[in-house]
């Protein structure tokens, strides 16, 4: 299935030179939906593994579809002060700007074996982020999957040798 045209560009947002990905239409579509579920699970299905982090907020839109597929658990790696039990944190940069995201002290344990998800993979910074809260828990992070990655920005590069899987590349 093609995606692109279920992407818009919307220039200078959230900043002048920035041009943002916009999914929602793609959202509006069940089929893509659907699609996009099974095509970030479907390299993974054999590789054991045990949770899908995914990291908010659209991250979570398609990784509880992806665990679901892949009949495992699913863990929130959220913004700060979301969580309501112990948490470790971590700050990340990315290209308009910097953050912090946090997991669950008790999310992961060293048994687990992870595929981070999220919707677009630009700088890695906060992908980078969400691996560093994985291993940090004990876990082994197995592959990152996106809908989206902005391949111009180089964000593969800042995720250490994790396989990346996306579906649509800019």
């Amino acid at each position: 299935m093609d995606l692109r045209p279920f992407v818009r560009d919307v220039p200078d947002f959230p900043k002048p030179g920035i041009v943002f990905k916009d999914i929602t239409p793609l959202l509006r579509s069940h089929e893509a939906l659907d699609y996009i579920s099974h095509a970030l699970a479907e390299p993974f299905k054999n590789s054991g593994v045990t949770n899908v982090a995914a990291i908010e907020s659209r991250g979570f839109i398609f990784g509880s579809g992806v665990a679901r597929v892949l009949g495992c658990g699913f863990v929130p790696i959220r913004k700060p002060g979301k969580l309501p039990w112990k948490t470790r944190r971590s700050e990340y940069t990315l290209e308009y700007g910097s953050g912090v995201l946090e997991i669950h002290d008790d999310a992961l344990t060293a048994d687990d074996r992870v595929l981070l998800i999220d919707d677009l993979l630009a700088t890695g910074g906060t992908a980078a982020c969400a691996a560093t809260l994985a291993r940090e828990c004990g876990a082994t992070v197995v592959a990152a999957g996106f809908v989206i990655e902005l391949t111009f920005l180089e964000g593969r590069a800042r995720l250490d040798g994790v396989p990346v899987h996306s579906l649509i590349e800019y």
